[in-house]
């Protein structure tokens, strides 16, 4: 642990352990970035405690029976971090698994997600001071942004980077107390005693965490805090049950359509095309004729029908025929391609990246140019967007899942016009997300909704609201060059990709409580870092650029499982399978000789090709490889596929993975196979066309994604590492639409630039 920094401590404090130092030493060693001098003295751990339980911390509270609960301030959304941040703190503890339980944080700044607050920081920015962020500005954004606005958001694979340390010193931290008290009772010293499965022992002498929880709180912490030998605890590495696993099994387990209070109503909404649109006219009679209908709820640019079930509140409003007046551009397809395209070619761009020189690199003879698109692609998780709310004596309690819990209580503060101290927020359990829960217009909808009917109220979006109003991932082109040596070795290259500054729009909702449009609007023209994710080539190409050219495309668009990497990976993956077909080099022999500085990348290429029996991907072999690297993991894929009478199919998926140090390996398997599936889903559909300021795309049939019955056999192998463990949650996604693209160049001598493979061709 990191050492305490002076605080001036009120005459009655404890001499004991003090929590507020406590947490703010482990908040800073956990990556919070915070400087002493910025942290402000007056945060308090909010952990709500029984009689019973003694809080140890701000991720620790332990109970007289022995329970161990953990806090988590991330939302669980499948990918398992309600089991692998808990495992990190019970190994360093020495707890027995089987009384560890989790519960969601409370907001508080101590929460914060300081990594991700460092990695948003240049997005945060204005526009334009992207070259000028040194590292000492990007820090100091991140600690104003992570400390005074309350970072608690769960994003891009940083659960694990952020939070991994935290947890570690937090248990290590308690089991020192907890130590220190059982030592006291024998009259030993601390050091000699050992923990294992939550029993404290020396010689015959054992003690459970549940005898000493208000001994250990008046103990006081050694500097620094000494954190067990790497191996020497039981939990990490192993694949412990699930923590949120057995209440999903039994259908215990509380998502927001599960809520159930008194006098509880329900309501469907209506919101009409995207753009600058309000609501115009509707005809209450027809709605007035379905039984169970109570009310309509207006707002600016939605309609909601409330019943006494939510069926009947649907009908409600399909009887009432709303019409929308939306001014100005209305989404289109045929437009967005346009603007993409003439943002590429004539549009200034902004260079990102770039190294040696590629200054008339491109005016030789030996120069291969391909374009790509890529059509805005949906999140479609199983839940659709679903929040219950109570409004009473000025007070609002709101249930809902969500990513960016201080975003969702200022949105239904803001629609409510009363103090954030207003608001209760219940973080709820997630049906899948993929980056949709960042986004919380719900939470406003419902208050007010709330409000008007005067009771609770459960407010769930059907399925064509959440796919009409998603914030997709954004729609984009790219044009790469590539310059070539007889030989067949790449000399440069230049990658440009037009794409809306997407990041840019998703934190203006976010943190500056922008609608749609006004954040669509105020960032038309700005670049965006974030557009060219993934394409820090990992190649040893020696002149390179990167640019980003900036698009309106008047859609919506946003954070999106693995962002801008699956696109981009799937331009930058098949450019360069078409760059060793065109220098006649087998695609792996290709792409290794050009891994000079990327070890443990080109590990994971000659591992796969060994599991997957590589055959050249040659003569119609039908088998087609990619990788990436992304967040410091490494993965590299190979596809089995050909084009039947059906269309594609995949036959198998074969992929080898470099997370480092795994702390649950079934559910690491789990997320890189999840991944996959969502690749290839990606690959084959998951996106939408325009017209008319709608989205084509209406319901989940439409969306061409995968059957259960087309899922190939998938193959995942772990290399092993003692590297920090990472972020993992993106990493199946990105290179497997090139993998499955590239196979069936191989298969057919078919070249498909587009995502999804078989959508449009502009």
């Amino acid at each position: 642990m990191a050492a305490e920094p002076d605080i001036e401590q009120p005459e009655n404090a404890s001499t004991g352990l003090n929590r507020r130092k406590f947490l703010i030493g482990g908040g800073v060693a956990g990556g919070l970035v915070v400087a002493w001098a910025l942290w402000p003295r007056s945060y308090e751990p909010n952990v709500a405690a029984t009689e019973n339980e003694e809080v140890f911390g701000a991720f620790l509270k332990i109970s007289e029976d022995g329970q161990v609960t953990v806090i988590v301030p991330q939302s669980e959304m499948g990918q398992g971090v309600y089991t692998v941040l808990p495992q990190i703190l019970a190994d360093e503890l020495g707890a027995d698994w089987r009384t560890v339980a989790v519960e969601p944080a409370p907001i508080n700044p101590l929460y914060s997600n300081g990594l991700l607050a460092e990695q948003w920081a240049e997005t945060l920015m204005p526009a334009g001071t992207e070259k000028l962020a040194e590292q000492a500005a990007v820090r100091w954004v991140a600690q104003n942004v992570a400390i005074r606005e309350q970072f608690m958001v769960t994003a891009d694979s940083t659960s694990i980077p952020a939070f991994s340390e935290s947890f570690r010193e937090a248990g290590a931290a308690a089991r020192v107390l907890l130590t220190k008290a059982a030592a006291a009772r024998w009259d030993v010293a601390w050091e000699i005693c050992t923990v294992e499965n939550g029993i404290i022992s020396n010689g015959n002498k054992q003690l459970r965490f549940g005898e000493l929880v208000r001994d250990a709180a008046t103990q006081s912490l050694p500097d620094p805090v000494p954190l067990r030998p790497a191996g020497a605890g039981n939990l990490i590495g192993q694949d412990v049950t699930r923590l949120d696993l057995p209440s999903k099994l039994d259908g215990s387990a509380n998502f927001s359509g599960d809520i159930r209070l008194p006098d509880m109503v329900f309501a469907a909404i209506r919101q009409g095309p995207i753009g600058d649109t309000r609501l115009k006219s509707f005809k209450r009679e027809g709605a007035s004729k379905i039984t169970g209908f109570i009310d309509i709820v207006e707002g600016e640019k939605w309609i909601a029908a409330v019943a006494t079930n939510w069926w009947a509140a649907n009908r409600a409003l399909d009887s009432m025929s709303p019409v929308f007046e939306t001014k100005g551009f209305l989404a289109d397809s045929d437009k967005i391609d346009t603007a993409l395209r003439e943002a590429l070619d004539n549009g200034p761009g902004i260079r990102f990246l770039s190294r040696g020189d590629t200054k008339g690199m491109f005016d030789k003879e030996n120069v291969f140019q391909a374009r790509y698109q890529a059509d805005a692609a949906l999140h479609a998780p199983i839940e659709t967007r679903t929040a219950t709310a109570e409004y009473k004596d000025g007070a609002l309690e709101l249930w809902m899942a969500t990513q960016a819990p201080v975003a969702a209580v200022q949105a239904a503060a803001n629609m409510l016009n009363i103090g954030q101290d207003r608001v209760t927020l219940y973080p709820m359990l997630s049906g899948g997300s993929f980056d949709r829960n960042l986004d919380n217009d719900i939470a406003g909808q419902v208050a007010q909704i709330a409000k008007q009917m005067g009771r609770p109220v459960q407010l769930v979006w059907s399925r064509a609201e959440d796919l009409m109003h998603d914030h997709y991932r954004a729609p984009s082109q790219a044009r790469l060059d590539a310059a070539m040596a007889k030989a067949g070795r790449v000399e440069a290259m230049q990658i440009k990709i037009a794409a809306p500054p997407s990041a840019r729009e998703q934190a203006r909702r976010m943190f500056d409580g922008m609608d749609n449009v006004e954040a669509m609007r105020s960032a038309i023209g700005e670049a965006d870092i974030k557009a060219i994710a993934g394409l820090d080539v990992p190649y040893d190409i020696p002149n390179l650029t990167v640019d980003h050219h900036s698009a309106f495309v008047g859609v919506p668009t946003g954070n999106w499982r693995s962002n801008a990497h699956s696109s981009n990976i799937f331009y930058l993956e098949s450019f360069i399978d078409e760059l060793a077909a065109k220098a006649g080099i087998e695609p792996l022999s290709f792409r290794m000789q050009m891994m000079n500085n990327q070890p443990r990348l080109a590990r994971c290429l000659t591992g796969v090709a060994a599991m997957a029996r590589w055959d050249g991907g040659l003569d119609r072999s039908g088998q087609g490889i990619a990788c990436h690297s992304m967040r410091g993991g490494y993965i590299a894929v190979i596809a089995s596929a050909s084009r039947g009478g059906s269309g594609l199919e995949v036959r198998r998926i074969s992929a080898t993975v470099d997370i480092g140090r795994i702390i649950h390996p079934d559910i690491a398997r789990q997320q890189i196979e999840g991944g996959i599936v969502f690749g290839l889903a990606m690959a084959l559909g998951s996106a939408t066309r325009f017209q008319l300021g709608l989205p084509t795309v209406k319901r989940l049939r439409d969306l061409s994604l995968p059957r259960l019955a087309e899922i190939p056999p998938i193959q995942v192998e772990f290399i092993r590492s003692e590297e920090e463990p990472v972020g993992y949650e993106e990493l199946g996604v990105p290179a497997v639409a090139p993998a499955v693209a590239n196979a069936l160049f191989s298969a057919t001598g078919l070249r498909l630039r587009q995502l999804p493979l078989f959508g449009e061709v502009s």
